[in-house]
């Protein structure tokens, strides 16, 4: 694991017990924010868009149609975290696998699982890092299930990556032909306080985990673009933003400009 990717691991390692009690209010409105644009992301998902209800696809469908029947939709959701984008799209997909290089946020995002009662054939995740460019290709990522997913996700995490255009390649390698990578993350700002964890005085362990200040629409463009995902590719700011409520300790509440993009590749 490269240097930076480690301070990250060990960072979040430290913020994983608290930080669903800590950012509740924001992860919720991340997620109505992804489940109201079900249809802009592209996926031809399992289940009827309209239901928004929390449960797995296969939870909430198993009594209208036999297994053999059901159509499957995988999202490989990266720098899953405690679960954002996995919950978020779970009563549409059949199966989500999560994964992070923080093992305590990878543990508290299979408790949540479990403790909804999801099986972990459908939601799991697990502790690993796709992003080192000196082992592109773990061993302990290698399992066929871990290919030719329909959307390869990242919410908040593209400005802790060292290569963000990297990143977007490596995803592209996971996603089969026609799947959707699809981000969530910050617009360009000044500073590095920029919540979910890392606001206030700025400092603490937090400031050395953020590499980018934010991505405009050109930034993302290209990066998918040059990862072979810029079929059908859009930019889209969230238009009320999200703000990280005060914390104890940190100076003032805080805001910030959001956007969601994806692309599908060819």
């Amino acid at each position: 694991m490269a240097e930076f990717a480690a301070k990250n691991r060990d960072y979040f390692n430290n913020e994983a017990a608290q930080y669903n009690g800590k950012f509740e209010k924001t992860i919720q409105a991340i997620m109505e924010e992804i489940q109201q644009r079900l249809d802009w992301i592209g996926v031809d998902w399992a289940s009827d868009t309209s239901s928004s209800d929390g449960e797995s696809s296969a939870a909430a469908s198993s009594a209208a149609k036999p297994s053999s029947e059901k159509k499957t939709v995988r999202l490989l959701d990266y720098a899953c975290g405690t679960g954002l984008v996995s919950r978020a799209l779970a009563p549409y997909l059949t199966q989500s696998i999560g994964v992070d290089v923080s093992e305590n946020m990878v543990q508290v995002y299979n408790t949540g699982a479990e403790n909804q009662g999801i099986p972990t054939s459908e939601m799991r995740a697990i502790a690993g890092d796709l992003l080192d460019p000196a082992n592109a290709d773990p061993e302990s990522l290698s399992s066929p299930e871990l290919y030719d997913f329909d959307i390869a996700a990242v919410g908040l995490g593209f400005h802790h990556f060292e290569d963000p255009g990297f990143a977007a390649k490596q995803l592209s390698k996971r996603l089969k032909s026609g799947g959707v990578l699809f981000i969530i993350d910050f617009l360009p700002h000044a500073g590095h306080g920029h919540g979910h964890g890392h606001g206030g005085k700025e400092a603490h362990g937090a400031v050395h985990t953020v590499k980018h200040l934010g991505f405009s629409e050109q930034d993302v463009k290209t990066m998918f673009e040059e990862a072979g995902c810029g079929e059908g590719f859009e930019y889209v700011v969230v238009g009320k933003g999200i703000v990280f409520r005060k914390q104890d300790g940190e100076r003032e509440e805080m805001k910030r400009s959001v956007f969601m993009a994806r692309g599908r590749k060819a």
